[in-house]
């Protein structure tokens, strides 16, 4: 087991409490990172939350199906949890604490502190963004120079019922593709000068030190590209050629689309507008684009440092590699956002790598559940535009027939919660 944070502690778990021995590598503190201040397992940089705990929340529902599946972390979080409204916030130092305590004292785990080089089968990787540098070429080495992402321009998803329609139309860029594949958002120049307004005044997120990354000119924030000129933009992903709107005839002065994130056609990406805007300023100008203003956001936009793995191109259904069914990877590493999301995979990865061990094959649960639904993104996202993903209804089946939005989401939590237990019924 390589990497001792939240994925491959959880994964460590699985493993030892279904009776096999396991050697859990963490390089700190031999290696120190840019990030981490001690040397204990699953420490927490940046955040102190957990996000909700409410079933409502696509972050509760996920809780609900990892707590049930038997995760260690989660109550150890509940032991160090502070006030935090519906949220699960923890004392870092109290939850770091706990979860250092069990997994060392567990008869079945021993950690090595040390950098690992090589790739382990059987094994299971966890890493994180901050992957060594060694490791890294091992990967890339492995799966293929391609691999390896290190810099995460992400660019917000949007929830497809959130969105006015009747503001938007369906069209590829010179009518190449698939007629669905876009939705575009066409501005006249004085809502384009304005929204130019918006995006330049508004307050960017200023991270950790070590999270800082330069920009690169073919992919930059979406609010500098506005600084270099009011018409940067309209020259850019904002560019309005070859997308005539047909109710007349005529291209707008602007356009923002919006590119089909999964097969249903629940989530829309932003295109070309990866930002440091802060969470606020993003729905707050976001929201004035035309077909926005009730958008609901399924992934907020960020850029920062990050390792992860284009899984979709790269590995298998179960996140193995494709050459060894018995080399399974986790947690950030795999193209998850999030701390539940980190330990869920890491949590799966454990169970199926024990599975893998006893002559059976991996499961999945299905994509009706959180969990489910955040491995079939991973194994079914387009490999040309695969970014990392969080918990969020968007991911799920849709529900059929005509509900409204709280009913819709009632629904699908009730559906994924049976579909789980029957899921784990045949584990």
């Amino acid at each position: 087991m390589v990497g001792g944070g939240l994925a491959g502690s959880e994964a460590a778990w699985a493993l030892a409490e279904r009776g096999f021995d396991v050697v859990l590598y963490e390089m700190r503190p031999v290696v120190p990172t840019a990030a981490h201040r001690t040397d204990r397992l699953a420490e927490l940089v940046c955040s102190n939350t957990f996000k909700s705990v409410e079933l409502g929340n696509a972050h509760g529902l996920l809780k609900a199906e990892l707590r049930a599946l038997g995760s260690v972390l989660l109550p150890c979080a509940d032991v160090a949890r502070v006030p935090g409204g519906s949220a699960l916030a923890v004392d870092r130092e109290l939850f770091s604490a706990a979860v250092d305590a069990r997994i060392i004292g567990h008869r079945r785990i021993t950690v090595v502190r040390g950098e690992v080089a090589d790739l382990p089968s059987p094994g299971i990787v966890a890493t994180g963004p901050l992957t060594s540098h060694r490791l890294a070429q091992a990967i890339a080495g492995r799966l293929g120079s391609d691999a390896l992402a290190f810099y995460d321009a992400i660019a917000p998803v949007l929830a497809a019922e959130s969105l006015d329609h009747e503001r938007l139309y369906a069209l590829s860029r010179y009518g190449k593709g698939d007629g669905d594949d876009y939705l575009n958002a066409p501005m006249d120049r004085a809502t384009y000068e304005a929204f130019i307004d918006a995006l330049v005044a508004a307050d960017q997120h200023h991270g950790h030190e070590f999270d800082a990354v330069p920009f690169f000119e073919g992919c930059l924030p979406v609010e500098e590209m506005a600084r270099r000129g009011r018409e940067t933009l309209r020259f850019g992903p904002m560019k309005p050629v070859g997308l005539p709107d047909p109710r007349t005839g005529r291209a707008p002065h602007a356009v923002v689309q919006l590119r089909r994130e999964d097969r249903a056609g629940q989530m829309w990406n932003l295109v070309g507008f990866q930002t440091r805007l802060r969470v606020p300023e993003q729905r707050r100008v976001f929201s004035t684009i035309p077909g926005l203003a009730d958008a609901e956001f399924l992934r907020w936009g960020s850029i920062h440092r990050n390792s992860y793995l284009n899984s979709p191109a790269t590995l298998g259904p179960g996140l193995t590699a494709r050459d060894d069914e018995r080399l399974f990877f986790a947690g950030q590493l795999t193209g998850v956002e999030g701390y539940t999301e980190s330990l869920g995979t890491g949590l799966l990865a454990g169970i199926n790598l024990a599975r893998c061990l006893e002559g059976k094959p991996p499961t999945i649960p299905p994509p009706t559940t959180m969990l489910g639904g955040l491995y079939r993104y991973l194994r079914e996202a387009d490999p040309r535009h695969f970014q990392p993903m969080n918990a969020n209804f968007g991911l799920l089946d849709p529900i059929e027939g005509r509900l409204k939005k709280d009913q819709r989401k009632a629904a699908q939590v009730e559906r994924a919660q049976r579909e789980f237990t029957a899921w784990m019924a045949g584990l």
